[in-house]
């Protein structure tokens, strides 16, 4: 069974993709109308496109106010995700003190924007690491790991065989690297059309 809505019994009376809005909260936004859906109105994120859900009966007029509240809503519950600069560089010394025994000692650690094809950097002569911010949103478990991966570099400069072996003391590597992948494999993907779009 679906756990989208729209693929349970009952067919929504109309979907329409907005195009995005400027700014933090960019996205693409579909909104899916449901004649089961009575009161309640939810959203979430699919990928790069924002998913509200909205009774069929609502007007244009409530549409647009409810899309606006609910992508305030959703980038306000983000925004408590992501952690700074500071929780960065503490979530790293708790990882060094778990996976390399405290060995590990960046002298910064920081979010950055101009890091598109990578995950994250680390430059072992000044102990500095900086992570793309292409990785706020994602699982902890997933930031994590990058950060696990950089400070294994503090240790071990390449990507040889004793890079690897020390990088097994992060426990979720695997499954971290397999969901990277899986982002880089969606960003490949092409882009469907909308309705409307041909």
């Amino acid at each position: 069974m679906s756990a989208d809505p729209l693929h349970r019994a009952g067919t929504p009376q109309r979907s329409t993709t907005s195009q995005p809005p400027s700014g933090p909260r960019a996205s693409a936004i579909e909104v899916r109308r449901s004649a089961r859906r009575r009161r309640t109105v939810s959203a979430y994120r699919e990928g790069d496109r924002t998913i509200v859900l909205i009774p069929a009966r609502m007007s244009e007029a409530e549409e647009q106010r409810w899309v606006s509240v609910m992508l305030d809503k959703l980038a306000a519950q983000e925004s408590r995700r992501v952690p700074g600069d500071a929780e960065l560089a503490e979530r790293a010394e708790r990882l060094s003190a778990q996976c390399f025994g405290g060995r590990a000692r960046p002298a910064s650690v920081r979010w950055v924007t101009n890091q598109n094809t990578r995950w994250g950097s680390c430059t072992p002569a000044e102990g500095s690491i900086r992570l793309s911010h292409r990785l706020k949103g994602m699982p902890e478990y997933v930031i994590d790991y990058v950060l696990a991966h950089e400070l294994a570099h503090l240790l071990v400069p390449g990507h040889g065989p004793d890079f690897w072996r020390l990088l097994e003391a992060y426990p979720r590597t695997e499954r971290a690297r397999g969901y990277l992948e899986g982002v880089v494999a969606a960003e490949r993907l092409p882009h469907l059309p909308a309705a409307g779009e041909e």
